[in-house]
């Protein structure tokens, strides 16, 4: 027999899934859409993933697996609706990935199956933050951060990131291949490229000396592996490092795969910088050539999403973190978790995104020349305002 309290928990929890999204119109910049809800929180993950249903094993009704976070998730648009990858956390701190789908990608996600594969590794203690990428192939690949301990180290927080590695063709059935290798001891937010590259698979990497800090390795990186079934990474060039004083000083990373457009790959990625309260996770842009993808031909100043409001607060405060995005008759829908708690979505176009990567102001990192940017367009403002005044008064 189901527990009486199954019923009324499954009401509350369909109010909230079938409830619509609608943009919040106090955050307008032009550049996208934000929204008043989040897509995706933990109360979203279903009823039957946390309580034993039966009312003889859980009188008591009690979540016997509970969910601590819902987050970081990759993001794909097939057959005809957004599917996102999501790192859904446990109480006990270990995730795993489920498959959560919407037809708007804005609203109604629900969730439809947890993702599992083969076990490679004994040593693999955590998985998440994994990047959906369809490939020139035919495969969609799913890349993400495999953790375990540093048997190296007597310190029981030490950790050794590396690169996992599984593809699909439905997003049901998933194949699990061997780690991507690198030289670096350490890798996180490692991204494939969705086109060949030479006739080999590119990757977005990011070395770094310890599980946490970047150290002298830190930036975007990009290296090509001639077999996906077992790739390995020689050589890594820098295309987008830290820079002082900027958004991503202290480390930064590929979010999901570029997109491409006329004018270049524009890429979504995250920047962190030092504050008085802690490390502050932002999401900015730059564009690499067409020709080059290991040249930074654009990079527009600043940061392009910011936490806000509610985003700010949560298990990993200040903290805004996307890898992954769906693009869809020119929309980008950009997902994002915020402070590693829940997802939130951002909605903007092609021309938009285009237009603010190409067109609008771009870094100049010196407070000097942002004054001379900022007083340029006030003055340019000022005349744009008289002119149009004086038609007004013809």
């Amino acid at each position: 027999m189901i527990h009486q309290t199954y019923a009324v928990l499954k009401a509350k929890q369909n109010a909230l899934i079938t409830r619509s999204n609608t943009v919040d119109e106090t955050l307008y910049n032009g550049i996208y859409d934000r929204f008043i809800h989040p897509v995706l929180t933990k109360d979203h993950v279903p009823i039957e993933w946390r309580y034993d249903l039966s009312a003889t094993s859980n009188p008591f009704f009690m979540e016997r697996l509970m969910v601590n976070a819902v987050f970081n998730p990759g993001a794909i648009y097939f057959e005809g609706r957004h599917h996102l990858a999501v790192r859904v956390e446990g109480a006990d701190r270990k995730s795993f990935f489920a498959m959560a789908s919407s037809q708007s990608g804005i609203d109604q996600f629900r969730f439809d199956r947890i993702i599992d594969f083969d076990d490679i590794d004994p040593d693999e203690t955590n998985r998440y933050d994994m990047r959906l990428v369809s490939h020139e192939d035919g495969h969609i690949y799913g890349i993400f951060c495999s953790e375990k301990k540093d048997l190296t180290q007597d310190d029981t927080t030490s950790a050794v990131a590396t690169v996992g590695l599984v593809r699909t063709k439905d997003l049901v059935h998933w194949d699990r291949l061997p780690n991507v290798r690198t030289k670096s001891g350490q890798q996180r937010n490692v991204v494939l490229h969705p086109e060949f590259v030479d006739g080999c698979y590119g990757f977005y990497t990011r070395p770094q000396d310890g599980f946490i800090d970047v150290g002298n390795a830190g930036g975007i990186h990009f290296g090509l592996a001639r077999d996906i079934n077992n790739a390995v990474i020689n050589d890594e060039v820098l295309i987008a490092e830290k820079r002082y004083h900027t958004v991503y000083e202290y480390k930064n990373g590929q979010g999901p795969a570029p997109i491409k457009t006329p004018k270049g790959w524009i890429h979504i990625a995250h920047g962190v910088r030092q504050t008085a309260a802690g490390l502050r996770y932002v999401i900015y842009a730059f564009a690499t050539s067409l020709d080059d993808l290991t040249k930074v031909i654009r990079r527009p100043s600043g940061y392009l999403i910011a936490p806000f409001k509610g985003e700010r607060i949560g298990d990993v405060s200040n903290v805004l973190f996307t890898n992954g995005l769906t693009e869809h008759n020119g929309t980008i829908l950009i997902y994002y978790a915020s402070s590693d708690s829940r997802i939130h979505v951002a909605r903007t176009t092609i021309p938009k995104l285009m237009d603010y990567v190409f067109e609008g102001p771009e870094e100049v990192y010196r407070s000097h020349d942002a004054t001379k940017q900022r007083a340029q367009l006030i003055q340019k403002n000022t005349m744009t305002k008289e002119n149009n005044d004086g038609n007004n008064h013809r």
